[in-house]
């Protein structure tokens, strides 16, 4: 249908490092891939749907409703730094807000592979873009790796961007 958005879901998440509490190296790589090389100057005809995925802990992280869509939705965050993993999405929103992408992003707590599965049900996205880090066969067996279940599992077509060997920090498995 002409006039319909292309939807693009864009799973991500924190970076790992220690002191560094932005995007991770595999998320900026998949977000910036899908601006470059799909949405390019085309801004009015993708929207970029971000979701992270909280792993569960101590802190009883809640599943938060809120759908942010443009920086204004931030702005009014009661308790805003007490929730982990909204500078991120607020980083990723800013950015489509400035080049004129529209955008939605939300957070959901679980397991990332089983929850990103879910989403790309609930919400039926065109495309999924997923970042990974590219690990060797005897890595992924500790880590496991969510790109690989969700391009098994998600009912859409899957992108995996992989690091370049340049972003590859000290220690392979962080990112």
């Amino acid at each position: 249908m002409e006039g319909e958005a292309t939807r693009v879901m864009v799973a991500v998440n924190e970076s790992t490092i220690k002191g560094y509490p932005h995007a991770s190296i595999s998320s900026k790589g998949a977000f910036e891939w899908t601006l470059n090389k799909i949405v390019r100057s085309n801004t009015s005809g993708f929207k970029l749907l971000f979701l992270h995925v909280q792993v569960p802990d101590e802190d009883g992280f809640e599943d938060m409703d809120s759908i942010f869509a443009s920086p204004d939705d931030f702005k009014g965050m009661k308790n805003r730094d007490k929730i982990r993993g909204l500078h991120l999405l607020e980083y990723f929103v800013n950015r489509c807000h400035e080049i004129g992408v529209p955008c939605e992003a939300w957070i959901k707590k679980g397991d990332p592979k089983e929850v990103i599965c879910h989403e790309v049900k609930r919400v039926q996205p065109d495309l999924l873009v997923v970042g990974c880090r590219g690990l060797g066969p005897f890595q992924r067996v500790f880590v496991g790796t969510v790109s690989e279940f969700c391009v098994k599992h998600a009912e859409c077509p899957v992108v995996t961007i992989k690091r370049s060997a340049a972003e590859t920090p000290q220690d392979p498995i962080d990112d």
